[in-house]
């Protein structure tokens, strides 16, 4: 199965051979691409059931858990890299979580969708209702995401737990990237795509 972009952009920053967990792995389709192309030795953490079945059949060492009990099982630093994408918004303890990915993971990055668009913008202002759109399609009463932000709220939590950006980049709804976003990323970028240490 092809990589989404954002998926493509994130296999760029991980280097081969490298440990990798995937929190929130979904179906493996992320891990199972850098296995055969980028020599990693990857391992997932799912919750659903029929994603952890599909993550078996690939070939995927998968563990069912739930992320807001956070990562005790894992030492530090057991890993190169840790990912979580679209499913930060999702978490309880965004902040809690965030410090464990840093501490056993030497890296770790992040997507989520960002708020801050101006399309969300629009409807909260105009409309005055929460935003509905591709990225984030749910009613405010039956959504999954119980912790939306923008980008500025991302990067102000990373500076107040001592977390450095490495690197930083957004797509829209199809996973694609644009030069504006470059210019305008909280205004423009629909997902955002984070890349992350803990401070020495």
């Amino acid at each position: 199965m092809p990589l989404r972009t954002d998926q493509a952009l994130i296999a760029e920053w991980i280097k081969s051979g490298a440990r990798v967990l995937d929190l929130g792995c979904g179906d493996g389709t992320l891990i199972a691409y850098l296995q055969q192309h980028q020599n990693v030795k990857g391992y997932g953490l799912e919750i659903d059931e029929e994603n952890i079945v599909q993550c078996i059949r690939s070939g995927i060492a998968v563990i069912q858990t739930d992320l807001d009990k956070g990562l005790s099982e894992f030492k530090q630093d057991t890993f190169d890299y840790v990912i979580m994408t679209q499913t930060l918004q999702a978490i309880y303890y965004p902040d809690k979580l965030l410090k464990e990915m840093t501490r056993v993971g030497r890296e770790a990055i992040v997507t989520f969708p960002n708020m801050g668009h101006w399309k969300n913008r629009l409807q909260l202002a105009l409309a005055g209702h929460m935003p509905k759109s591709k990225t984030l399609p749910y009613e405010w009463y039956n959504t999954p995401n119980v912790h939306l932000c923008t980008l500025t709220d991302f990067e102000n939590l990373c500076a107040t737990n001592n977390i450095t950006i490495l690197d930083r980049t957004t797509v829209d709804h199809e996973h694609q990237h644009s030069f504006g976003m470059n210019l305008l990323p909280n205004v423009l970028g629909e997902i955002a795509i984070y890349r992350f240490q803990q401070n020495a």
